[in-house]
């Protein structure tokens, strides 16, 4: 009889067999909640026996408002961090371990609204990791000046004046950078830079409107309410998308950008990007790259030193305090820190 216990507790003991595959092991997530701002974590354990091999987790619902982390063995349990994307949604995952049936687990993926600067742009589309605010510099600053060095027929269509060569190197450096996507670009080749890790564009709340274009805090409401944009003019990025950083060109990183202001012509406001060393062509200068608008013609990409621009011929154009028509410095405001020493806002 005791022989017979001691059996029936070995068998017990065990993961159930149903035609030769053992049920899914049982697993846990928590906090079963994670607020979709691109950092929030929560933790999914699994529990297996040690002989089992390692978990293949993957998300089959809502794809871009999670990413799997390491998967680690701690003791006699699978453990997995789950962080948040900025997607909001459930989230659903499908846990796989050779020999035993997928198990699943759900998590929610809450709407995050906080806007830590008031300046429009929602804390969600800030990149907080210094990695990806330098991804996003390099991918900026190189997909304008490769378009410098393309012949104007094969630019895309869209490129004409200073804000859309803007605009294109904002939006493209914030995408998934995959096979098609330098031909889709209008780029001859795809650099070996790091891709931005927090989201790639369009898989935001804001979907394929990337600008801010009316003024005031970011609001829920604004997610509908037409507060954003694909289409921003230099007046508008300068306005509603960066903020300053003074008048002093020595504080100025890859992929900041200079604004002008010229009471005369139609459009009165101008930009330039400032590239820093050229990504392509390294001579150990420092550069600028801009459009120059449609004029008599449909315009064309300039690409000056900082010693040709600050000493240009017309001194409506130089970067200096003494040229009125220089608004100055300016910073993308998904690149801002609380600890930069920052003046208050725009005028």
């Amino acid at each position: 009889m005791a022989g017979a216990a001691a059996i029936l507790g070995l068998v017990w003991g065990r993961p159930a067999i149903h035609r030769g595959v053992r049920v899914a092991p049982p697993v846990s997530i928590s906090p079963a909640s994670i607020l979709a701002n691109g950092w929030d974590t929560a933790i999914l354990t699994i529990d297996a026996p040690a002989p089992a091999g390692r978990p293949v987790v993957s998300i089959v619902e809502n794809p871009h408002s999670a990413v799997i982390g390491e998967i680690e063995r701690i003791d006699n349990r699978w453990r997995a961090e789950v962080r948040a994307a900025v997607m909001p949604g459930r989230v659903r995952l499908r846990i796989e371990i050779p020999g035993f049936r997928p198990a699943s687990a759900e998590l929610t993926a809450m709407p995050a609204t906080a806007d830590t600067f008031a300046d429009g742009t929602p804390d969600f589309l800030r990149l907080d990791d210094e990695g990806d605010r330098q991804s996003f510099r390099r991918w900026f600053t190189w997909l304008a000046e490769a378009q410098y060095f393309q012949s104007p027929g094969n630019r895309p269509g869209e490129i004409d004046d200073c804000a859309a060569l803007i605009r294109y190197a904002y939006r493209e450096a914030l995408r998934a950078h995959e096979s098609g996507w330098a031909e889709a670009a209008g780029v001859p080749v795809v650099p070996a830079f790091a891709a931005i890790g927090k989201y790639q564009y369009p898989y935001t709340p804001l979907g394929a409107a990337l600008f801010r274009v009316r003024a005031g805090p970011y609001r829920p409401s604004d997610l509908a309410g037409g507060a954003f944009a694909q289409f921003a003019d230099a007046e508008t990025l300068w306005r509603r998308n960066t903020y300053p950083l003074g008048r002093d060109l020595r504080r100025a990183l890859p992929g900041d950008l200079l604004f002008f202001r010229h009471e005369t012509g139609r459009m009165p406001f101008h930009s330039m990007i400032y590239l820093g060393e050229s990504q392509l062509r390294r001579d150990g200068n420092r550069y600028v790259i801009y459009h120059t608008g449609p004029g008599e013609g449909a315009g064309e990409i300039r690409r000056l030193t900082l010693e040709e621009l600050v000493s240009y011929p017309r001194r409506e154009w130089r970067p200096a305090v003494a040229n009125p028509g220089f608004l100055g410095v300016y910073r993308w405001n998904i690149l801002r820190k609380a600890a930069e020493n920052e003046d208050a806002g725009h005028e």
